[in-house]
């Protein structure tokens, strides 16, 4: 009796070792998917009211949890039974990725913020509007939110086919485990570095607060709070150019004739060129298609 109850916690010893190497292999797989992560994640929960931050952010990532729980066993279904939708899945998320970071390109180019005698004709219609601030605010943070939990779910796709792909020679429960647990530490790890980011200015007032605006430790509270904007205007570009080199790399990897095109040429340099390419495919469609849902209403 004895015996056997030591011989099952033998087994499970073996098990929890073979999925701690699993998971650190499956981790160190990711890790570049997870700094694209971070980035678009990143410049995603910036921009709001800093009573907002935190507020948004636990939003979004209770979405990017939701989008793990539906995505881990619908992945490891389609793996056993109908492996083919996944690399469609993932072809048709690169477009949305490239769609999303193309667009951000587009309207800065393009429909940047008017100046001169424009933004005064504007602003004296600012006192009838500014009673529906709030109800927009609370427009566009839901639109955010839903278009970074929308990101979220295609960057979790890839993670999760990625770190079943590295276990796939491995028992079935271990690649549930693995995969579950890779999925739950991205999304602690990306939203808690996330966390940290958006609030570093009220971590800067504090330090100066406390030092009461003196010293090492005020300076470094002033650092934090001046470094802020830098680093939000840094995170946001991070952002666009990870979503456009992560569709470009979904589409290289994905359909044979891009992975053995043009070998000479850098990984690197295919993946943001497709991107940018079906990016700009992709925001031309949506341009047409306004235009036509216009016509039609009109």
């Amino acid at each position: 009796m004895a015996s056997g109850f030591f011989s099952i916690l033998d087994d499970l010893a073996a098990l929890m070792d073979d999925i701690a190497v699993a998971s650190k292999v499956a981790t160190r797989k990711t890790a570049g998917i997870l700094g694209d992560d971070l980035a678009v994640n990143a410049e995603k929960a910036t921009g709001f009211l800093s009573s907002r931050e935190l507020p948004v952010l636990w939003a979004i990532a209770k979405g990017s949890l939701l989008n793990k729980l539906i995505i881990v066993p619908v992945v490891l279904l389609l793996s056993a039974f109908f492996p083919v939708a996944i690399k469609i899945a993932l072809v048709l998320g690169g477009f949305y990725l490239a769609y999303e970071g193309v667009e951000k390109i587009v309207e800065f180019l393009f429909h940047r913020s008017k100046s001169g005698h424009e933004v005064i004709e504007e602003s004296e219609e600012e006192d009838e509007e500014e009673e529906d601030i709030n109800s927009n605010n609370d427009d566009s943070e839901k639109a955010k939110i839903k278009s970074a939990i929308t990101t979220d779910f295609v960057l979790s796709v890839e993670i999760v086919i990625i770190s079943l792909g590295t276990v796939l020679e491995k028992t079935l429960p271990i690649q549930i485990i693995t995969v579950s647990v890779v999925s739950v530490l991205a999304t602690i790890g990306v939203y808690g570095l996330v966390a940290l980011i958006v609030r570093m200015d009220d971590a800067g007032y504090q330090l100066i607060k406390r030092s009461h605006d003196k010293g090492f430790i005020s300076k470094l509270g002033h650092v934090l709070v001046n470094s802020l904007p830098l680093v939000i205007k840094l995170i946001g570009i991070a952002g666009t150019i990870a979503l456009i080199l992560v569709s470009g790399g979904i589409f290289i990897h994905n359909i044979e004739f891009l992975h053995h095109f043009l070998p000479q040429v850098p990984d690197m340099v295919k993946e943001f060129t497709l991107g940018v390419m079906a990016g700009l495919v992709m925001v031309g469609v949506v341009m047409v298609g306004k235009k036509v849902a216009s016509l039609v209403r009109g």
